[in-house]
């Protein structure tokens, strides 16, 4: 009796294969951050909280955490993000709400940024950037056929971020406010959102901006430490002239690590806003080259997924957080050079900061997520009627 021939076994699918060159530009920089914030921060937490080990221990656990979201968000895959584009929002505004509620907000330097937690604090701004950032991709996705209208694809999303900026502003927290209106801009500009609505809403924001600078006195008092930091030396110019005195003493080489010295009561925040001054005056030119060049690895792979993803959600996604990543980045190193005003944005995955290390690193798993659905290996998308391509929302 004649058996049939065997039948050939089916290919094996291709293993998931992540971007190794941005998996380890982020890894880097969360490691380069765990240093210098023990580095930054260890005189400080051993003078006022008797353990100087206290913000590396804060530190590294939400770098634990950040590594499971991470791992989550690369297991799960960029696609199952557009189904939680409303969920995610409504999240991040019923926070900022609360946020701003006295006895659920904990204010700390004048600023009320902080849900306190057992055992760690929330803020939910940081939540916020990234929430407004998978809503955005997921709405203009959407609504790619008619981004290029006013009503539809401008007027809607301009009122939402102004919802978001307003509760931002009352904490007040100037920096992030900033960041949601970029990305807003970003984005809208990268679905074809016509140039003539961007370039007329920053012409009508300008004098909102003016009043919300002028009626502030502790923002004129930034103003005014930026355009001549020497001329207030001991006053509102005192943290940005110490900075530039930080990453100017470490010359090439720097002073070495744990030997600098403006960390020893003369910088404030030196751990947190300041932490890129501290690393210049300890590494030197060769630190900073680094961390620059860390981040514009990031940069480049980041960009890179986003095109290849091949589906509208996913490069306005992928575009979205590493627009994030590199502003804050910009923001925060140009603010320690003297180069902007003081806008409290942090160094991203090296600043001190539970919630902003947890929320950078899932969002960093996203853009792996990201680089390997660029090469085919992620989920196979499921098309729709929907405006979205390869998601059911």
């Amino acid at each position: 009796m004649k058996t049939a021939p065997p039948t050939a076994a089916a290919p094996a699918p291709p293993p998931v294969r992540f971007d190794p060159l941005l998996l380890c530009a982020v890894l880097g920089l969360v490691s380069l951050g765990l240093v210098m914030v023990y580095s930054a921060s260890a005189v400080l937490a051993q003078d006022k909280l008797g353990d100087s080990l206290y913000f590396l221990k804060r530190q590294l656990s939400a770098a634990g955490m950040g590594l499971v979201g991470m791992a989550v968000m690369m297991k799960l895959g960029w696609r199952r993000l557009a189904r939680l584009a409303y969920p995610l929002l409504l999240l991040a505004i019923v926070l900022l709400i609360a946020v701003a509620i006295p006895g659920i907000g904990t204010t700390a330097g004048g600023a009320r940024r902080w849900i306190r937690l057992p055992g760690f604090s929330l803020q939910p701004a940081e939540i916020a950037k990234f929430a407004w950032v998978v809503y955005l991709s997921y709405s203009l996705a959407k609504k790619r056929e008619k981004v290029a209208t006013f009503s539809i694809g401008f007027l809607p999303h301009l009122a939402l971020c102004g919802i978001l900026v307003l509760l931002c502003m009352l904490q007040p927290d100037f920096g992030s406010s900033v960041l949601l209106v970029f990305m807003l801009f970003v984005l809208l500009f990268a679905a074809g959102t016509k140039l003539s609505y961007l370039v007329g809403s920053v012409l009508l924001a300008l004098p909102m901006a003016y009043i919300a600078i002028a009626t502030s006195p502790y923002r004129m008092k930034r103003i005014l430490a930026f355009l001549d930091p020497w001329a207030h030396r001991h006053d509102v110019g005192y943290q940005v002239a110490e900075s530039l005195m930080s990453i100017g003493s470490g010359g090439v080489t720097g002073l070495g690590l744990g030997d600098g010295r403006q960390k020893l009561f003369f910088l404030p925040e030196a751990h947190t806003d300041f932490i890129f001054s501290i690393l210049g005056e300890e590494t030197g030119l060769i630190g900073v080259g680094l961390l620059v060049l860390l981040y514009g690895v990031v940069l480049w792979r980041g960009v890179r997924a986003s095109l290849a993803a091949g589906e509208t959600f996913g490069t306005y996604l992928g575009l979205g957080i590493t627009s994030i990543i590199a502003f804050q980045a910009t923001v925060n190193m140009s603010v320690a050079m003297g180069l902007l005003p003081t806008k409290g944005l942090t160094l991203p995955f090296v600043s001190y900061g539970g919630t902003s290390l947890v929320v950078l690193m899932g969002a960093a798993g996203v853009l792996l997520s990201l680089s390997a659905s660029a090469q085919g290996a992620v989920n196979r998308p499921v098309r729709t009627g929907s405006d979205v391509r390869g998601v059911t929302a």
